[in-house]
């Protein structure tokens, strides 16, 4: 399981990376769930990182225009992330969702055929009318993707075990597995949920507010001791792992 944390800037990206994160997701919370940050900060990022770990952008929480997200697309695979992040904010139909990832999968992969992309539905879909995130597995299939996320767009308090049940996301997680696809999980997780996420078999679980000061997303700040103590969670759950194998 990799942990992914995500940082509004090049001086965060240092403090995740020190705590120990195994990729650094570029975004701008102030945006949205899915809030794009801007190309030359992206590029600072990824600058500083200088392939000690993988880096990821979002292109934000995704209106219904294919033409549009695929030019952000290929805007963002210019800056030499490891991955974008799309979520299906505006998107409510199944068929329209797949249109819209492959046009963005296709103009990323033009120009970095490796990049990958990640297609995040919302847990509380129905609070957006958005397209279901169970339906996520499917879209990133048909769609080019490599990435199944879910993650929350309203943060108000409430997180991805408020809107989804553990059988569900089971059933996300195989349904992604099964197309050969990677599963992740976001939304207002707390460090508490790691050890159901690695049960559930996710290959990427996504944090900000917990590796925040005052685990605030917004106004907080990444906290390398707070990342460490992340990076420490999971690092116990794969030794209880190995050692009970």
């Amino acid at each position: 399981m990799k942990l992914l944390i995500s940082a509004v800037n090049e001086m965060e990206a240092i403090e995740a990376l020190k705590g120990g994160a195994d990729i650094i997701d570029v975004k701008n919370p102030k945006e949205g769930s899915l809030g794009a940050n801007f190309p030359w900060v992206i590029r600072r990022v990824v600058h500083v990182i200088s392939d000690s770990v993988e880096v990821s952008c979002t292109l934000g929480d995704s209106p219904n225009l294919p033409g549009a997200m695929s030019l952000a697309a290929l805007g963002a695979a210019t800056t030499g992330v490891d991955y974008i992040k799309t979520g299906l904010y505006q998107v409510k139909t199944k068929r329209e969702a797949i249109f819209l990832m492959k046009s963005i999968a296709k103009a990323a992969k033009s120009y970095n055929p490796s990049i990958s992309v990640v297609v995040t539905g919302y847990a509380d879909a129905i609070r957006i009318g958005a397209v279901s995130p169970l339906l996520v597995p499917e879209i990133a299939a048909k769609a080019n993707s490599n990435v199944a996320m879910i993650d929350t767009a309203v943060k108000d308090g409430k997180n991805l075990f408020d809107y989804l049940t553990v059988e569900q996301l089971k059933q996300f997680i195989h349904d992604t597995h099964r197309n050969n696809v990677k599963a992740g999980i976001a939304g207002a997780l707390k460090k508490e949920d790691l050890a159901t996420a690695y049960e559930l078999g996710v290959d990427i679980v996504g944090l900000r507010g917990a590796a925040c000061t005052g685990c605030d997303r917004i106004k907080g700040r990444i906290d390398t001791r707070k990342v460490r103590e992340l990076a420490e969670i999971k690092r116990q759950l794969e030794l209880a792992l190995e050692l009970g194998a």
